[in-house]
C-alpha cells in the first residue's frame, strides 16, 4: 500500500565514526523493502544505500538498451529523482527492483522514441564494450589461451552489432532476459506486458537476432 511521506529526519551519526559505519552495516543488512521503510521513516542514509544497490546495474541495463553510456548516467539519475519523489507511493507488497527497473525502462523507451524523430540519431551505432557484470552471457575467462579470446571478443562484437538491429520492443525483452537475466514475471512488470506477450516478443526477438547474427559469423 502507498505510504504517507517521511515526517521527519533520524539524526544520523556523524561520518567516519564507529557508530556511522555500524549503521552503514545495518543498512546493508537488510532487504530492499526493509531499506525503504527506514527511508520512509526517516533515514537519510537510507535511500542512498537503494542508490548504491541499483546504479550500476540500472546503468548497465539502460545502456545497453540506448547504447550511450552518457546519456544512460543521466537517465539512472532521472530515475532515482523519481523513486525518490514517488517513494511514499511505491506498494512494498511487490519487489522494488521491479519498480526501479520499470522507471528505467520507461525512460530508456522514451529517449529511443524522441532519437526516432531525428533521422540522424535513429541510425547512430550503439557504443561497445558492455560490462560483463550482472548479465549471464560472460565473455572473458583467464583460462582460456589468447586465441580463444579474440574469438569470443569477435563474437561480442558481432551480437553486439546484432541486437541494436532488433526493433525496440523486441531489444528491451532481449536484453533484460538475455543480458539482465530477468525471469519472465518480472519483464512483465517491468514492460508492463502480459506474460504471454513477453514470452511472445522474446521468441521473435531470438529467431530475429539469429537470422540476423547467423550470416555474420559464417
Amino acid at each position: 500500500m502507498a505510504r504517507a511521506r517521511k515526517k521527519e529526519i533520524v539524526e544520523l551519526p556523524r561520518p567516519g565514526t564507529g557508530e556511522a559505519r555500524e549503521h552503514r552495516q545495518k543498512l546493508r543488512d537488510l532487504n530492499d523493502s526493509q531499506v525503504v521503510e527506514a527511508s520512509l521513516n526517516g533515514d537519510a542514509r537510507a535511500f542512498g544505500d537503494l542508490v548504491r544497490r541499483y546504479d550500476q546495474r540500472l546503468l548497465n541495463f539502460v545502456y545497453r538498451t540506448i547504447g550511450d553510456r552518457e546519456r544512460g548516467q543521466d537517465l539512472v539519475q532521472e530515475t532515482f529523482v523519481r523513486v525518490y519523489r514517488h517513494l511514499h507511493r511505491f506498494d512494498q507488497s511487490k519487489k522494488f527492483s521491479t519498480w526501479v527497473y520499470t522507471i528505467a525502462s520507461n525512460l530508456a523507451k522514451n529517449e529511443l522514441r524522441n532519437r526516432s524523430r531525428n533521422p540522424l540519431v535513429l541510425f547512430q551505432t550503439i557504443i561497445k564494450n558492455w560490462d560483463a557484470d550482472h548479465r549471464p552471457l560472460e565473455w572473458e575467462d583467464t583460462q582460456y589461451k589468447p586465441d580463444d579470446l579474440y574469438r569470443k571478443r569477435h563474437l561480442r562484437a558481432k551480437v553486439e552489432e546484432a541486437v541494436k538491429q532488433l526493433p525496440e520492443h523486441h531489444r528491451i525483452v532481449f536484453v533484460l532476459r538475455e543480458m539482465e537475466g530477468k525471469t519472465y514475471d518480472e519483464i512483465a512488470d517491468i514492460t508492463g506486458c502480459k506474460l504471454g506477450t513477453v514470452k511472445s516478443r522474446l521468441n521473435r526477438a531470438r529467431n530475429n537476432f539469429a537470422q540476423i547474427i547467423a550470416p555474420m559469423i559464417d
